[in-house]
Order: C-alpha cells, then structure tokens, then sequence
C-alpha cells in the first residue's frame, strides 16, 4: 500500500511540473465521462437549420432598396390617402409570379431549357417546369409534355424584381408610352404581358434562339382595384396616363 502511494505521489508531482512548464492543464478527470472516439464525425445541425443560416448569409445586411422605400414613403402615403388608422392596413405586394409559355416547345425541346436558363437569369430563382395536364390530339399534345416555365417571387427577390422591371426594363420597351391601368382582376392584383424578353439587360442577345414573351403578375394584399392601382402607382409603376 506504501508503495501505491508513493508511486501516484510521483505521477502527481510530474502532472504539475508539466502544468508548471506550459505544457498542459491540469484536468481532473470525472466520473462517467467518456473520451471522443478517434476519426469520429462531429454532429451537424439539422437541414432546416442550416438551410436557415445559408438564407442569412446570402440575404446579407442590407435589404431590397424598394422595400424600405414601401416602409418609409408608400405606407404613410397610402395610410393618408385612404384614411387607414393602422398600418398594418395599408396593402402591400405578396408575390410575383412569372409565367413564360412554350407552345412551341412540343417540336423542340430546347426551348424548355432556354427559357429556364433565361428566367433564372432575371429572377434570380430557379423556374419549376409547367407541364401539359391534359392530352389534346390536334395540338400535338401529350399530358405530362413540358410546355413552360413559372416562377413565384416572394420578400427581397420580389422587390429587386419589381424595382428591375419598373427601373430598368420597362423604358427600355420600343415606343413605351406606359402600362394600361385597366388590367386589375377586381380584387387588387395586377397582370402584365411582355413580348419580348430581352428587355431584361441579363439577357444575352446573341444566345437567344428565339423571342419569346411572359405574364407577370403581381399579386397584392388589396381589397379592391382602387387600392392596388394606388399601391402599385406608388411603388414606381408606369401607367399610361391617357
């Protein structure tokens, strides 16, 4: 037993002159407490979460310029002129959706992947392919046939949008006289025919196959016409005055 001790006596006196040297803490060691496995994985945060973190890291600090121009001029604008006594009242845009149809993609099938590279390219976002639900014999028509693609635009990509369609784009139509102020679907929300899309600057003429067109719609939170059109005249929308 005398010279148990004596032997864990000298372990300790060299344990401190380690610690005395720099070379180590002390650590005492507990009960129950287990030591990492060698080449073990370290855990990892569940998808959603780091889903999460990879959307904060890609919005940055700074949000869409049109969406502080809405909370700072467009709100109490709006709350003035319609008499709204809570702001949260005041309508504001909930979506974009961006819609190119493809009647010809039925004899080429490199059109799909065209027009999704090029929605991609002005959006921001990855297009979802719509697809045929039907079979129609005289249009050459199978269900299940890739015949467009669409884009639904929400919060901070909605706005760069918006701010690109009205800013950039737009003047940049042949002879643009301005939007009709007439193409309201009775509950506020507002639909736009383009011809051509290569008013977009992140279009590339030269790679372009063929021009094509695409709906936007512009899906708000009004409760009738009068609202969207104020809502949207606000915002920087172009409507023809005559």
């Amino acid at each position: 037993m005398a010279e148990e001790k004596k032997g864990k006596g000298e372990k300790d006196e060299k344990k401190h002159e380690k610690h005395a040297k720099g070379e180590g803490p002390i650590v005492p060691k507990q009960e129950g407490e287990k030591k990492p496995k060698k080449g073990g994985k370290e855990k990892k945060a569940p998808a959603t979460i780091q889903a999460a973190q990879g959307k904060a890291k890609a919005k940055g600090d700074h949000p869409a310029r049109l969406a502080e121009a809405y909370k700072a001029n467009v709100i109490p604008q709006l709350m003035k002129d319609f008499g709204y006594k809570n702001p949260m009242q005041v309508p504001k845009i909930e979506k974009i959706v961006v819609n190119m149809g493809l009647g010809e993609a039925i004899s080429n099938n490199k059109l799909v992947e065209q027009a999704q590279e090029q929605m991609m390219a002005i959006s921001g976002q990855k297009p979802v392919i719509t697809k045929a639900r039907k079979s129609i014999a005289n249009f050459k028509l199978r269900e299940g046939q890739s015949i467009g693609a669409m884009v639904t635009l929400r919060k901070d990509r909605m706005y760069e949008f918006f701010d690109r369609l009205v800013s950039v784009a737009l003047p940049r139509v042949r002879d643009f006289k301005g939007v009709s102020s007439k193409s309201f679907d009775g509950k506020g929300n507002y639909t736009l025919g383009i011809r051509e899309q290569i008013i977009f600057p992140e279009i590339n003429y030269d790679k372009i196959e063929k021009i094509k067109g695409m709906n936007i719609t512009i899906v708000t939170t009004a409760k009738n016409d009068e609202e969207g059109r104020a809502l949207l005249r606000h915002m920087g929308m172009p409507f023809r005055t005559a």
